[in-house]
């Protein structure tokens, strides 16, 4: 057994021999990382272990290969590789990724997520591609159409939801995401962006009833006070607008005030001040 093979079952070393069983063979059933090494670079020394570790914690969902260039250099040129450390990516017996360095682990991890994503994940990224070339009309058009073949793939709803609030649309996001299944509406990524869209709605809410007086201090009003205040960086107020709104009326748009309040203490932090005051505050509600 090699070095390789006893740090991880999910990493080999390559040979004359074997290369093409591991590699490219391998590769028709799934992702092989390919690793081109000296043990005269630092550098690669340095990348090694890290990608070892990767092995591992993926469990088997990919394959990593170490080829030593010192002794399959001519292989190597072969593939075009010129400097060390590389990794390239197989699939079919084809290259369909590189990267040269010693680069960070979430550089990998990027690659990785993109490789070994499923199909549906994989279209919905193609699909993502335009909006990222400035064209994010585009993109909707694409996702729109992968969510009417897929309507369960909540993360379809969520970035088109995110791109027609960038191109001015929030309330068709907000539409969208509303008609989600209870259960879906409340998963955590869902759950914070509908009630962003929510309070984005409110205040745009032209209300001019005056805050003090009866007639005014509506829940709608409430939760126009509450978003306007989130939206000009009054997060104590807001919060206290909102604590007051689930008091009053949790059944209002599905408790909006609750679930607002839960979606900033998510965005703050347990730790921050805000979060520490009102999360005991909203608590008690239910006592």
């Amino acid at each position: 057994m090699t070095l390789s093979e006893r740090l991880s079952p999910h990493v080999f070393d390559a040979s004359q021999e074997n290369f093409d069983r591991l590699v490219l063979g391998n590769s028709a059933r799934g992702l092989v990382l390919a690793h081109f090494w000296s043990p005269r670079a630092g550098p690669c020394l340095v990348l090694m272990p890290r990608l070892v570790q990767l092995a591992t914690e993926f469990g088997g969902r990919f394959l990593l290969v170490m080829v030593n260039t010192d002794d399959l250099g001519q292989l190597a040129r072969k593939l075009g590789v010129t400097s060390v450390p590389t990794v390239k990516f197989f699939l079919g017996g084809e290259v369909v990724h590189t990267i040269h360095g010693a680069e960070p682990d979430s550089t990998f991890r990027g690659a990785l997520a993109r490789y070994l994503a499923s199909e549906q994940d994989r279209a919905r990224m193609d699909a993502l591609a335009p909006h990222q070339a400035g064209d994010t009309e585009a993109a909707i058009a694409r996702l729109a159409r992968i969510a009417v073949d897929a309507p369960e793939d909540l993360a379809v709803a969520a970035d088109l939801a995110k791109l027609l609030t960038l191109a001015g649309r929030p309330d068709e996001a907000l539409a969208l995401l509303a008609a989600l299944p209870r259960a879906a509406r409340a998963t955590p990524g869902i759950a914070p962006l509908l009630v962003h869209l929510e309070l984005i709605r409110a205040a745009g809410d032209d209300s001019d009833g005056a805050p003090g007086t009866p007639e005014a201090d509506t829940p709608d009003r409430r939760l126009t006070l509450a978003a306007r205040a989130l939206f000009e960086d009054e997060t104590e107020t807001a919060l206290g607008h909102l604590l007051e709104l689930a008091r009053r009326a949790p059944e209002f748009r599905d408790d909006i005030g609750r679930r607002a309040m839960l979606a900033l203490f998510g965005m703050l932090g347990p730790e921050h001040a805000l979060t520490r005051r009102f999360r005991p505050r909203l608590a008690e509600l239910n006592s």
